[in-house]
């Protein structure tokens, strides 16, 4: 048996549709982000910096390029008699075979593992938002309440709640939390902007229970499910407030946004802050040589990684390893993925480009209306798109489009399939 401790459970294998091509051949948890890393990493590096360090990540959809980020969980220090990152993919039973049926499946079907290592409490969480938390701040409040759950919740604003489950918490903590007294999972009118940020912190033996009563339904999600029978049953299920910064980036504009918001002087995430930490040696990120930075480059506010040849002109963007940006092409407001290569007079503004694209001269992708007015053009991976093509504000290209499938023109808001 191994030494008890918290065991932390990531739900990290869903496809979100909202944010279609990236998702395409890769769950969320393992969308590049910020320049360097993956979506999976702010989890990763909390828990690392919480000094949690047995860990078990559940994936399902398309998991290959998750797993092969995670490697050994080195990047992490999650190397040793105690420390290790476990994956848990689903699997085929004495008795039937299904794959994971929501999160609460996924940790039923894998209870003989938390059983193994008898925790004092299990952590579960969600392994695609973007914040930074110490966890053991949560799981000492659940301590002090003597709580059978303690969910982890941030305010956002009215309008939002709608797309999360909601939760009334009393005021017996005012500043750290309090008692859940009722939890709506995405109510149409919602009356609390303490919006869940699928942080869970159990008490073994009081999951076990509720993990053995969801089976018996054909429903299996915690918000859902098993929050509300919880409190139907008088536990004592407990809110703790988070205020710090949480990038939900469920849609393409949010995942936008919080790229956007590694710029500035006084970045809202800011990675070195953070201790941020990330696998270098997948897609040999740190054998890039260093960013070249031509005679004619013009480089504003952004962050440009090694790897990276910059001839043209780059403005407000983060622009991963890789990346070529050619003489007299213009990026700005943009997210470029790895090993990508802009042409030639190409224009980019407000573009999301997956990895291994390149761009033909004078390609112009995006918008020309003012930011706060426009969406987000997102070209998914793989794609060789011809020169003087023009890809319009708001369109959608799915990944590895055959040379002969491209027009001259993609409309604002077209799906090029």
């Amino acid at each position: 048996m191994l030494k008890p401790t918290t065991l932390a459970m990531i739900l990290a294998g869903s496809r979100v549709d909202e944010l279609n091509v990236l998702t395409c051949y890769r769950p969320k948890s393992a969308i590049p982000f910020g320049g360097i890393g993956r979506v999976i990493d702010f989890s990763l590096s909390n828990l690392m910096n919480s000094g949690i360090e047995q860990i078990a990540l559940l994936s399902q959809y398309r998991s290959f390029s998750l797993i092969k980020h995670i490697g050994t969980g080195a990047a992490w220090d999650m190397i040793g008699r105690y420390r290790h990152v476990s994956v848990l993919p689903p699997f085929q039973g004495s008795e039937e075979n299904d794959w994971y049926r929501g999160p609460a499946d996924a940790i039923s079907k894998n209870v003989d593992f938390v059983h193994y290592h008898a925790p004092e409490e299990v952590l579960i969480l969600s392994g695609d938002h973007i914040y930074k938390m110490d966890y053991q701040d949560m799981i000492d409040y659940h301590h002090k309440k003597d709580a059978d759950l303690t969910v982890a919740f941030t305010q956002v604003p009215i309008g939002d709640a709608h797309r999360f489950g909601v939760a009334k918490i009393d005021d017996e903590d005012s500043d750290q939390g309090g008692r859940i007294t009722d939890y709506w999972e995405k109510p149409a009118n919602p009356e609390s902007g303490w919006a869940s940020m699928t942080i869970l912190c159990f008490k073994p033996e009081v999951l076990y229970k509720a993990l053995e009563e969801n089976q018996k339904g054909d429903s299996y999600h915690f918000g859902k499910d098993i929050i509300p029978a919880l409190l139907k049953q008088k536990y004592k299920v407990y809110g703790y407030k988070f205020c710090g910064y949480w990038g939900y980036t469920r849609t393409v504009n949010e995942f936008w946004q919080s790229n956007m918001d590694l710029l500035g002087a006084e970045p809202k995430i800011d990675l070195e802050k953070w201790v941020f930490r990330t696998n270098l040696e997948h897609r040999r990120i740190r054998d890039n040589e260093p960013a070249f930075m031509g005679n004619n480059a013009v480089v504003k506010n952004s962050l440009v990684y090694n790897g990276c040849k910059i001839n043209g002109t780059v403005k407000n963007s983060v622009i991963f390893p890789g990346v070529h940006v050619e003489e007299g092409a213009v990026v700005e407001n943009s997210v470029i993925f790895f090993n990508n290569i802009i042409g030639e007079n190409c224009q980019f503004n407000k573009v999301v480009s997956d990895v291994n694209n390149i761009y033909k001269k004078n390609v112009v992708v995006g918008t020309n209306k003012e930011m706060e007015e426009s969406a987000v053009t997102v070209v998914g991976w793989n794609n060789t798109i011809p020169k003087n093509t023009e890809i319009g504000e708001g369109a959608t290209i799915y990944p590895h489009l055959p040379n002969g499938n491209w027009p001259g023109l993609v409309s604002s808001g077209e799906v090029l399939r």
